[in-house]
């Protein structure tokens, strides 16, 4: 497969990639910079793109926001924030389609669901009722996307949940000061969250991408694993490396929604689980 791959030095791009090279995949980034190896393509979501090589998909993971925020991401300038992510985006589809790329994945998120009862079980299509300018872009992106179907012309978005891991073993990855605060002995707020491995939000990605068309087209597919308590997590990092701190209390109020995924299962999906949760804690040294 050829493939080319926005965001490619951000945290998600990052074990997308990695899942890319394992496959032995022919991969070109778009970005702003240069990879340490393999083929590039200027590319920046607030210019228009060049012309695209030829290639059989095109994953879309590339995200302008305030660093460390995707909820907020916009910071003091919406405008700008609609105009890199949602008109950047239609640009670069707008370039697929004229270079005849024949598959588009956009990373959406579950952020276009908005707030729902408590214990909703999220489904793909469920109305979307987005409460933050970043769920709506998102929402706004995959409307767009999944509008140009034809048939030789197969977008799909995914709509991920929160990420953890190293893309690479040594990389930066998002509970790192979680946990060095943690063994540490400070003070921890209480949180609950959804969470997937980003290797497992990889395998999502290539089951779609390598799913028939009439089974992706148009389509969009929720992608989540676990329902993720600090005190369970970090009960588990405690006992795993011996650290004396007694957890946080649990979230208290109603947990997050959680997303039905059913939909990637039927194409062969199968996140890690808890197991894999335990095995990315116990590869990390203590203090994170």
């Amino acid at each position: 497969m050829r493939l080319l791959l926005t965001g490619a030095s951000g945290y998600l791009g990052g074990f997308i990639a990695a899942r890319a090279r394992a496959e032995g995949t022919a991969l070109t980034v778009l970005g702003r910079k240069a990879p340490d190896s393999g083929g590039w393509l200027r590319f920046d979501l607030d210019a228009p793109p060049s012309a695209l090589p030829a290639a059989d998909a095109l994953v879309h993971a590339a995200f302008s926001h305030v660093p460390g925020r995707y909820r907020g991401g916009e910071g003091d300038d919406a405008d700008g924030f609609v105009r890199r992510n949602r008109d950047g985006s239609a640009r670069l589809f707008d370039a697929a389609q004229a270079a005849g790329i024949g598959r588009v994945v956009f990373l959406s998120s579950r952020a276009v669901y908005g707030p729902r009862p408590p214990g909703t079980r999220l489904r793909e299509d469920d109305a979307l009722a987005p409460d933050t300018l970043y769920g709506r872009m998102k929402a706004d992106t995959e409307a767009d996307l999944h509008a140009r179907a034809t048939p030789g012309f197969t977008p799909s978005s995914l709509r991920i949940t929160g990420v953890y891991g190293q893309a690479v073993p040594g990389t930066p990855h998002k509970w790192a000061d979680l946990l060095s605060d943690f063994a540490a002995g400070r003070p921890i707020a209480p949180r609950i969250a959804t969470e997937v491995h980003g290797a497992d939000m990889a395998a999502g990605l290539w089951a779609v991408l390598t799913a028939p068309p009439g089974q992706v087209t148009g389509r969009a597919f929720n992608l989540s694993d676990l329902m993720l308590d600090r005190h369970e997590l970090l009960s588990l990092y405690a006992d795993l490396h011996g650290i004396p701190h007694a957890p946080p209390d649990r979230a208290p109020g109603p947990p997050p929604n959680e997303m039905a995924c059913d939909s990637l299962a039927a194409l062969g999906w199968q996140p890690g689980g808890l197991p894999r949760l335990r095995a990315t804690l116990a590869a990390l040294p203590p203090g994170g």
